[in-house]
């Protein structure tokens, strides 16, 4: 929608109109819808048309469907839409005029009227729209039953359903323009858009399905017929034509009211009549006594302090509910029914006064009422509803915009604050002294290598003492190899020897 709204909404000066009446009451149900017109979205999302402006087009491209076109006396179509006339020429004024924003005119009038006054109606036609413009379908029959503003809030609903757009209460409150007092031209709230929501589902003309939408969001189903009858409204004033003055004016032409009354006040005597008749006769049984306090009901549950569903958040703190004042009690349901008014879900509310029932410090040592009103159900976060003390409920996720809030003021705050003094740099390591590296001693020299006649007279003539000092004087390899090994093994694994190694 937001396209669409960059396309045709666009911020003009509201004329005061007078607030448009209920939904008609009683109608009823019907199969296939009937008759539906396309209608321009800029008429509906567009800020310089009123909220009759809708209605009335919607009655004129029904008519103008016929072959003669629409030739219906601004009475009749006043009659209806169940309007008055006044209000009818308004929103017809603004179809009929070039539009400020982009100068286009949506209903075609021509003038049949005489110069001598006489003639025939004006005859209505609706633009043409081209082929790439933003439209929406409405039943006709919902301009008959609908006041001009439900019927815009309807429109945007169905336009939203056919392009598959998620919609939550304030992008509808976004939409719609208060159009007099001092916040002429300004959009409605969440609450009111909720107040209009409620209503418009009370006809049956949209179906809303609770927490069912995107992340959370309640899911708006529009039908081209009321589901069930809407209930009957109260009798309607007498139809005084709005009086004879100026449109712009309501058709009012006092500007004070009179206070005085046609009949004057006829008085008796000079201190006036007594109103009331004095008591006369003796007293009854019983008067003057005090009356019992145990008659009356004595918590909040029994006085009805707290409705269905405050009770139902106020579940963790709900023994210590007896002692809360009953004015505070009915503050508290106030402020649950604001918030849960606003989108706020129950389960959501009894979460967020759970966790801080059980992170404050000793909550009982106080007043346990103002303590719920002023910490346990005030919502803390930025101004996205989905936020929960800096958590997206829905997601469990921290929230991103309480992330860039908290990066930008610690950002801030940087300059300001002092650095931490460095410390101070350790004393370097006393110097290692080098290292000094003794030359391995060479092995002895063993001599001129023996030849094998000198190998074998050494072998034959060889005692024990000698290969034994052999050993200890040239090592285990040398004398091998000058002995023999069946000569030197004895003397290795001799226990003796200690400069040999077991064989």
């Amino acid at each position: 929608m937001t396209a669409a709204v960059a396309y045709a909404a666009a911020p003009a000066v509201a004329v005061p109109c007078p607030e448009p009446p209920h939904a008609a009451a009683g109608a009823r149900p019907r199969a296939g819808g009937g008759l539906r017109v396309r209608v321009p979205l800029r008429i509906v999302v567009g800020a310089q048309y009123r909220d009759a402006a809708l209605s009335v087009y919607i009655k004129v491209a029904a008519l103008a469907m016929r072959p003669e076109g629409c030739t219906a006396k601004v009475s009749v179509l006043a009659e209806y839409l169940g309007l008055s006339k006044s209000v009818t020429e308004r929103g017809l004024k603004d179809l009929a005029r070039p539009d400020e924003v982009d100068g286009l005119t949506e209903v075609v009038t021509t003038r049949r009227t005489l110069r001598g006054g006489r003639g025939q109606s004006a005859h209505r036609v609706v633009r043409k729209a081209s082929e790439t413009e933003h439209f929406v379908w409405i039943p006709v029959r919902a301009a008959d039953a609908l006041s001009p503003r439900l019927l815009r809030l309807y429109a945007l609903i169905a336009y939203a359903e056919a392009r598959n757009v998620p919609l939550a209460v304030g992008d509808l409150g976004g939409m719609l323009y208060h159009h007099t007092g001092a916040k002429a031209g300004q959009h409605l709230g969440a609450r009111q858009a909720a107040r209009l929501l409620e209503e418009l589902a009370a006809t049956g003309w949209i179906t809303v399905h609770a927490r069912q939408g995107l992340q959370g969001r309640h899911a708006y189903e529009a039908h081209r017929h009321p589901l069930h009858p809407a209930p009957l409204a109260p009798a309607a004033a007498p139809d005084i034509h709005d009086g004879s003055g100026a449109d712009d004016q309501a058709g009012s032409l006092a500007s004070r009211e009179d206070q005085q009354t046609d009949r004057p006040v006829t008085r008796t005597g000079v201190g006036g009549g007594i109103r009331r008749r004095r008591p006369t006769g003796s007293r009854g049984p019983g008067h003057g006594e005090k009356r019992s306090n145990t008659s009356g009901p004595r918590n909040a549950e029994e006085r009805g302090d707290l409705t269905r569903r405050a009770w139902e958040v106020l579940e963790p703190v709900r023994r210590e509910l007896p002692s809360v004042r009953p004015f505070l009690l009915r503050r508290i349901d106030a402020e649950i029914g604001r918030q849960l008014a606003a989108g706020a879900g129950m389960e959501r509310l009894a979460a967020r006064l759970t966790a801080r029932w059980a992170s404050t410090e000793d909550p009982r040592r106080g007043d346990v009422g103002r303590w719920v009103l002023g910490s346990g159900l005030v919502r803390r976060g930025c101004r996205l509803d989905g936020c929960e003390s800096g958590t997206t409920w829905h997601t469990g996720e921290r929230c991103h915009l309480c992330a860039d809030i908290a990066a930008a003021e610690a950002e801030h705050l940087a300059p300001e604050q002092p650095s931490a003094p460095q410390p101070e740099p350790s004393p370097p390591a006393p110097a290692r002294p080098p290292t000094t590296w003794l030359p391995m001693p060479p092995p002895p020299d063993p001599g001129p290598a023996p030849t094998p006649a000198e190998r074998k007279q050494l072998r034959q003539a060889a005692t024990p003492a000698a290969v034994r000092q052999a050993l200890a004087d040239l090592g285990a390899a040398a004398a091998i190899d000058l002995y023999g090994r069946a000569l030197v093994l004895p003397h290795l694994t001799d226990p003796e020897h200690d400069g040999g190694t077991p064989a």
